[in-house]
This record gives structure tokens, sequence and C-alpha cells, in this order.
């Protein structure tokens, strides 16, 4: 792959991922308008790699708010730390059970199931990206009546200071796991809206989904990297070698040009949550979601 195809994923990635607009989707769509396999191993890594990129962007931009908040006290940080624990093992349930059933459905009888060969199906991208759509328009209006009802005078509106309860926690890190499988259910644009839902006001919501994507990132980029390198292996034996010292210089390449956009992402969104406008982020979902839906029947 050449060093321009990985800067344009890159950009791509660290521009969508801290939006609510699957930056999954929007990646598996570049590489296949660029004729990349996004299931093959180098890909798949070179995702994460990505992610991890705009995960130290994530902590760039939200440390000094995260060490106000969750580091203020002991208290702070244990109560911080139960909902982190609670919602990320709901994740790792609904994960888990979702692969399960996923092998034994539309993997039943082959010979080699791995859930990221359902990352280059734009036909399954297509009706994920419409959800997430459809969850972040209904939150975004929500939240959008809430505003006028405060402006109005007729009820309260919520700041932003505290954090989430267990059960708001809760409801976010299950909604995380469905978005482990299928590539275009935006993680942090289900997340937010779920707690948005769920009583929160967006701003702990927002903070809550970033600090839940920097506990998840490391143990993914584990698993794709040891992928790989069982993929390389099976090559290997099979006489056409996979060239791991390139997969990974080409991943942490990416890495950095993904942390840069990333920070530029994260002002955009915090913009647009305080103005009232996450709605449009669900009008974008749909609309992509019919991109997609397109590409699909052209042959991509």
């Amino acid at each position: 792959m050449t060093i321009w195809k990985v800067i344009v994923l890159a950009v791509i990635q660290g521009l969508a991922e801290l939006l609510p607009v699957s930056s999954s989707a929007h990646v598996v769509v570049a590489e296949k308008l660029m004729g990349l396999d996004p299931s093959s191993p180098e890909m798949t890594l070179l995702l994460v790699m990505l992610h991890t990129g705009t995960m130290f962007a994530v902590l760039a931009y939200f440390w000094k708010t995260w060490k106000k908040v969750y580091f203020s006290s002991r208290d702070a940080f244990r109560r911080f730390a139960i909902l982190v624990v609670w919602a990320t093992l709901l994740t790792g349930v609904v994960g888990e059970i979702l692969k399960k059933i996923i092998e034994k459905t539309l993997f039943r009888g082959a010979a080699k199931a791995e859930i990221e060969l359902l990352f280059s199906h734009l036909e399954l991208i297509a009706p994920a990206l419409a959800a997430a759509g459809l969850l972040i328009l209904v939150a975004g209006l929500a939240e959008k009546r809430k505003q006028e009802a405060a402006a109005a005078g007729k009820q309260k509106l919520r700041t932003g200071e505290g954090t989430l309860t267990l059960k708001q926690a809760g409801w976010m890190g299950l909604v995380q796991g469905l978005a482990l499988p299928f590539r275009g259910f935006s993680r942090s644009g289900s997340t937010i809206s779920t707690g948005m839902l769920a009583g929160s006001a967006k701003e702990p919501a927002e903070r809550f989904s970033f600090a839940l994507a920097v506990v998840l990132t490391p143990p993914v980029v584990i698993l794709e990297a040891l992928r790989l390198v069982h993929a390389a292996h099976a090559a290997s034996a099979a006489g056409t070698p996979i060239d791991l010292h390139a997969a990974l210089v080409t991943s942490l390449l990416g890495a950095v040009f993904s942390f840069v956009a990333g920070l530029l992402a994260l002002k955009w969104l915090s913009s647009w949550l305080e103005s009232g406008k996450w709605h449009w982020f669900g009008v974008y979902c749909l609309i992509a979601s019919g991109v997609a839906f397109y590409l699909h029947a052209r042959g991509f």
C-alpha cells in the first residue's frame, strides 16, 4: 500500500472516529474505492492502529476535563472506575454473545469464521449506519425539545457537570457491545445518544463515551496484532508470505496522522454538542447509509 493511501485513510479515520458517524464505515468504503480488502489482517490491523491514534487524541483533548471530574478525589475516581468496569463488562458480554451468534448463523459451515470477515460487506454496513442514524436523530431531537422547554422556563436544563448513574453507564456499555461486530453502527454516536436517552446530560455522556473508548482500544489492538501474526505464519506456510515489518510501519504511520485529525474532530464535535445540533449527525448517517447501499449495488 502506498503512503498516500495510508494518509488518506488516516485522515478519514481521524476525522470520522471522534464524530458520531462511524469511522469504520467511512474507512471501509474508502478502502473499497481504492481496491483494498478491508477484511485482510493487514487492513484490520491498520484500522485498529488508526483507532489507537485517535485514542491518544482523546487522551490529549479530554485529560484536563477528566482530571477535574474523574480524578478530583479518591471517591470520584472510585465511582468512575466502577462505572467503567461495569459498562466494559456489559460490552464484553454483548460482544461475545453476538460473535457466537454470527459464527453459528452467517458463518455456519465456514472453515475459518472470523468476525472481521464482515468488515467488507457494505450490505451489512449500510443498515448499521441507518440504525445508528435513527438513534442519534431521536436522541438529538429529544435533547432539542428539552432545550426549548428550558428556554421557555418550563423545566430546568441539566448541566454538563457531574457523572453518570450506574444505570446510564450500563445502557451505554450494552449498546457499545453492538458496535463491536457491526461496522457502521457508530460507537461514539450510539453510546452518547444512549446516555442522553437514559437521562444524562450530553457533556457527561460524551466524556464517558470516549473514556470507554480508551479502555476498549488496547485489547482490540492486541487481538488484531495477534491475528496478523497468525495470518503471517499461515501465509508463509502456504508460500505467500506477509511482510509484517511493512504492515507494522504502515500502521504506526497511520496512527500519527489519525491522532492529528482526531484532535481537530474533537474540537468540532464538542462545539456541535454544545450548540444543540446533535441530530444532524443522525441525518448524515442516514444519508451515508444510502450511499453505502448504492455502492454495494454498483458492485463494491
